[in-house]
């Protein structure tokens, strides 16, 4: 009776441990953790609504590469009105849009520095999916992507009422980066725990010819439009 007790307490530590591992830094898989209510937007890692949630970190390229001192960390936390991400963003260079503007979508934001998340919720049609990006200076767009269609539609038009906020810490090198996703306007399935949404997490640092390509799950090609590299964002309960 002891030693099976101490296999099922062995179990269950080793099943506690890679789920932690799992939403630290794990392969394919990352957990948006439930919050006790919707909050205003801060980009501080430190703040009461983030301090206690762990992300997923990579540096990597889109070919896997290792991408130097470009150490990137998103978290997520959801309700059931908002789905929230936070992205940490160190950075060797900044290259940045003159006189930017953070009342209405800046388009073709992508030729500057941001952090983006790409969003599906159809897994029986994984090309078509939502974009939505944040600069250092708190510019955004969103647009609703279909690349079946030849050529593939990338509707900049399409409003998904999502917020941001940003935060640019010169002298540490490192941005952060704040959305405010609402649910309704990219899954039709009520939010739960368990729910999963294929996800995939991009930056875009610096300038030509020294730009720098920073992806979550590496696409192995030259577009971060690759659905088919996407991972899975995991709903879940209290980290």
């Amino acid at each position: 009776m002891r030693r099976t007790s101490l296999l099922i307490g062995l179990a269950v530590l080793c099943s506690l441990a890679g789920r932690q591992a799992i939403a630290i830094e794990g392969p394919g898989v990352a957990y948006s953790y439930r919050a006790k209510s919707d909050f205003a937007l801060t980009a501080d890692p430190n703040s009461a609504a983030w301090k206690k949630i762990p992300g997923v970190v990579t540096d990597k390229g889109r070919r896997g590469e290792t991408v130097p001192n470009h150490r990137t960390e998103i978290r997520s936390v959801w309700t059931p009105k908002n789905l929230y991400l936070l992205f940490v963003c160190s950075y060797e260079e900044l290259n940045l849009k003159p006189n930017p503007s953070t009342t209405i979508e800046t388009d073709k934001l992508w030729e500057w520095d941001v952090a983006e998340a790409f969003i599906g919720t159809d897994f029986n049609d994984i090309k078509h999916y939502t974009e939505f990006q944040v600069s250092p200076q708190g510019e955004w767009v969103d647009l609703d992507i279909d690349r079946k269609p030849n050529p593939a539609k990338h509707d900049v038009g399409w409003n998904s009422g999502y917020e941001v906020k940003a935060r640019l810490d010169r002298e540490k090198k490192v941005w952060y980066g704040e959305m405010r996703i609402p649910m309704d306007k990219i899954d039709r399935r009520a939010p739960k725990d368990g729910l999963e949404m294929r996800i995939n997490f991009y930056r875009i640092q610096g300038a030509a010819p020294n730009r720098k390509f920073i992806n979550w799950q590496p696409v192995n090609n030259d577009n971060y439009h690759t659905p088919e590299a996407f991972g899975r964002l995991r709903l879940s309960g209290k980290p």
